[in-house]
């Protein structure tokens, strides 16, 4: 099997047909690696299959991921070397078998971005009409996977996955960052043809400032998606969609202004639904086994408290005495019981910890109920 070469980096001497030749010579040595590596993977995947795990590791991913920029001495970026192993990964993963992925459709919207950028182009894409058609698809077999919106840095949570996470027999096995660069765009570009401006609520919220300042004469109206808000601007000149740059080429639209968000920074939280059985150890607590591998950086739960004062401060206190650090809380109204709520809860760390387990126990017997959603690699 060939290797990488020794020899010394280009020197000012090399001439261009000689900088080409052992580019040429590189590019077949990285075919032999990348068949090696696709042979293991396919060993690896038949080894999974016997034993029952799981195609998808995003705790093994993780650490994959880790190493390969660890090891990183430029000139590529980091960014640029993860892009390229999550495609190599998604492509000997589906050797092994062809994972489906739902997400929230059609085709590029941000739920479609997060995925194939936690996935990679060698998966099976299956778009769903709504938030709730993804939960349906996974628990139903009809996707190995799901990928939802959660929340955002600007407008906060997403009521409705939160809702559904309550009674869905999935577990959360992994999460997604992405950045969220909103455009304006529109069938040819003229803003003074503007009238109507179509994405969806999120969208529409995180740019609350920018089109009060530069669109106040518009009609606001939030969609299904920001691709429906796309399909429509490009049936109507009158109409503008706030969308990704990528759903522009794909309708055919005129970008008129690319960053419109109001804070630069702007994040949506994705996650990444999957089936999983809970073991003996977690169904005292209603939990979920932890995704697979030693890194698991965070869980999440939810639980309910007697209406009576100081219960949500006793539970919350049981973490506090653990050391265990809360990254999110967040309320929602039952839907059974008007303003009673339960509590969605973030915490650093795996439920398999003994300090966690600890805590979760003495949670359990407080709560009128409690779920473990998962524990699970922070993403990045």
């Amino acid at each position: 099997m060939a290797r990488a070469s020794s020899r010394p980096l280009a020197s000012a001497s090399d001439s261009l047909d000689g900088l080409r030749k052992r580019i040429d010579q590189i590019n077949l040595q990285l075919v032999d690696l990348l068949s090696e590596r696709a042979q293991l993977a396919q060993a690896i995947g038949r080894l999974k299959q016997a034993g029952g795990s799981a195609i998808v590791q995003p705790s093994r991913e993780r650490e994959v991921l880790e190493r390969v920029a660890a090891h990183n001495h430029g000139p590529l970026s980091l960014d640029h070397l993860r892009r390229i192993f999550v495609e190599i990964i998604s492509a000997c993963t589906a050797l092994e078998q062809s994972v489906r992925v739902a997400y929230l459709g059609p085709e590029h919207t941000y739920s479609h971005e997060a995925a194939r950028t936690r996935f990679g182009g060698s998966a099976r894409f299956e778009p769903q009409p709504s938030i709730a058609g993804v939960f349906q698809a996974v628990e139903n077999g009809r996707a190995d996977l799901g990928v939802v919106p959660v929340e955002n840095t600007t407008e906060g949570s997403v009521g409705l996955t939160l809702d559904l996470l309550i009674d869905t027999p999935c577990a959360i096995i992994a999460e997604i960052l992405l950045p969220i660069r909103h455009a304006i765009m529109s069938r040819d570009g003229d803003p003074a043809k503007i009238q109507r401006i179509l994405s969806h609520q999120q969208s529409l919220g995180q740019c609350r400032n920018y089109l009060a300042a530069r669109y106040p004469h518009c009609e606001l109206e939030a969609v299904s998606s920001n691709a429906f808000a796309a399909k429509r601007a490009a049936e109507d000149a009158s109409i503008a969609a706030i969308c990704s740059a990528a759903a522009a080429e794909a309708y055919g639209l005129v970008v008129i202004e690319s960053n419109i968000q109001d804070v630069a920074q702007n994040t949506t939280r994705f996650l990444v639904l999957g089936k999983e059985q809970a073991s003996a150890s977690d169904r005292e607590t209603g939990g979920r086994k932890p995704a697979p591998g030693p890194i698991a950086d965070k869980t999440s739960l939810v639980f309910a408290v007697p209406e009576r004062a100081g219960a949500l401060h006793a539970a919350l206190s049981l973490f506090a005495r653990a050391k265990i650090n809360l990254t999110m809380i967040q309320s929602r109204p039952q839907r059974e019981r008007p303003w009673a709520y339960t509590f969605f809860v973030d915490f650093q760390g795996s439920c398999e910890q003994a300090r966690a387990k600890r805590a979760l126990r003495s949670l359990d017997r407080q709560a009128l109920f409690l779920k473990v959603l998962g524990s699970y690699p922070e993403g990045r």
